[in-house]
C-alpha cells in the first residue's frame, strides 16, 4: 500500500506560551536551497569540500542542502550554543568539536541563522587555526539589524527582520524545530 497525504500549511502555531505566524514557506525554503546547492556545486567543483554543520539548528538545512550537492563532498558536525530562551547570551560555548583535519581542505560552514554574528566569528577563528585552504560560509538566514560582528556570507538563503523565529530547525526552548515552514513571533 502507498499512502499519500497533502501537507496542510499552518498559518499560526503556538509553542508553550508564545504564538507564531508564518514567515517563510517550506516551498520558498526548498526553492532557495536548490539554488544555493547549484551555486556551491559549480563554484567548488573539483574541491571535495568538507561541510561542517552547526548543530542543532542547522541540521535540517544542512541535510536538504547536502543531498542536492552534485560534487564529491563530505559532511561532519559541530555543536555550539549561545541561546537561552529567545535571546542570545552573547557567550559562545563550544560543546562538541570535530575530529577531521581541516588542514589544506576546502570547508563550507553551514549555519541556520546569523543574528549577532558571534558564533560565526568564533567558528571562523577556530577553523582558521587549522590552516584550511579556504572557508566558505553558508547560512539559511541572516538578521542584518542584529549583527554585532562583521561577517561575510558566501551562500545566503534569506535576509530576515530581527524577529524571533521557529521552524525548519529553529527552536524555542527545544521545541518547533520539526515545523516545515519558518514562523515569526507575534
Amino acid at each position: 500500500f502507498i499512502f499519500t497525504f497533502a501537507r496542510k500549511q499552518m498559518n499560526k502555531v503556538t509553542i508553550r506560551d508564545k504564538t507564531f505566524e508564518i514567515s517563510i514557506s517550506s516551498e520558498s525554503i526548498q526553492r532557495r536551497i536548490a539554488e544555493i546547492a547549484l551555486q556551491i556545486s559549480a563554484e567548488l567543483k573539483g574541491k571535495c569540500p568538507l561541510f561542517i554543520c552547526v548543530l542543532n539548528g542547522s541540521f535540517i538545512f544542512a541535510a536538504d542542502l547536502f543531498k542536492r550537492i552534485t560534487i564529491e563532498a563530505e559532511i561532519t558536525f559541530i555543536r555550539v550554543s549561545s541561546y537561552e530562551g529567545t535571546q542570545s547570551t552573547g557567550v559562545v560555548k563550544n560543546l562538541v568539536g570535530i575530529s577531521e583535519s581541516l588542514s589544506g581542505r576546502t570547508v563550507v560552514l553551514v549555519e541556520d541563522i546569523v543574528d549577532t554574528g558571534d558564533t560565526a566569528v568564533y567558528l571562523m577563528e577556530e577553523f582558521n587555526r587549522q590552516n584550511p585552504e579556504k572557508i566558505y560560509f553558508a547560512s539559511l538566514l541572516l538578521k542584518p539589524k542584529a549583527l554585532r560582528q562583521k561577517i561575510s556570507i558566501d551562500y545566503l538563503g534569506f535576509e530576515v527582520p530581527n524577529d524571533f523565529l521557529v521552524g525548519y530547525g529553529l527552536d524555542y526552548d527545544g521545541l518547533g524545530r520539526n515545523l516545515q515552514d519558518i514562523y515569526k513571533l507575534i
